[in-house]
């Protein structure tokens, strides 16, 4: 059925209940899997913020503290993939959209479905606090599986 699923993950404990169902499917399936990660850039007023407290090289030290952040998650996925006998594709990307970059991405590799977990929100609560879930599913034609 699916030959590719692409999990998108943030690394939080709602995150890989997505992770786990992602897996658990391509399992399955015997489908390919790759798991992506989006971070958001510097933002330039953080920066500007950062240096007034007297951080130097702002932009090397988020550099670094995010490909320190990518090396643990990416370790732990790749015990939990290890765990399932499957192949894992892992991949990062930096991008103000997150939603957008999940979607862009999945198209760009052809996969056929997409794995998010969500909190469920809705009503004022899903408008304060946005939803990179809904966002996705109101901007892909891809199948998107929602865990919660």
């Amino acid at each position: 059925m699916y030959k590719h699923i692409l999990v998108a993950t943030d690394g939080s404990d709602l995150a890989r209940k997505g992770l786990e169902h992602g897996l658990a499917l391509a399992k399955q399936l015997d489908a390919k899997i790759t798991v992506l990660t989006v971070s958001e850039p510097l933002r330039p007023e953080v920066a500007r913020a950062a240096q007034l407290a007297g951080v130097h090289d702002t932009a090397s030290r988020y550099d670094y503290q995010i490909d320190t952040l990518m090396k643990e998650r990416f370790a732990s996925i790749e015990q939990r993939v290890g765990e399932f006998g499957i192949k894992v594709d892992l991949m990062h990307e930096i991008d103000d959209a997150p939603a957008e970059a999940i979607v862009r991405f999945a198209k760009y590799k052809n996969c056929d479905l997409i794995v998010m977990s969500s909190h469920g929100r809705r009503g004022v609560q899903k408008m304060l606090l946005g939803s990179q879930t809904s966002e996705v599913l109101v901007k892909t034609t891809i199948p998107v599986l929602v865990i919660r």
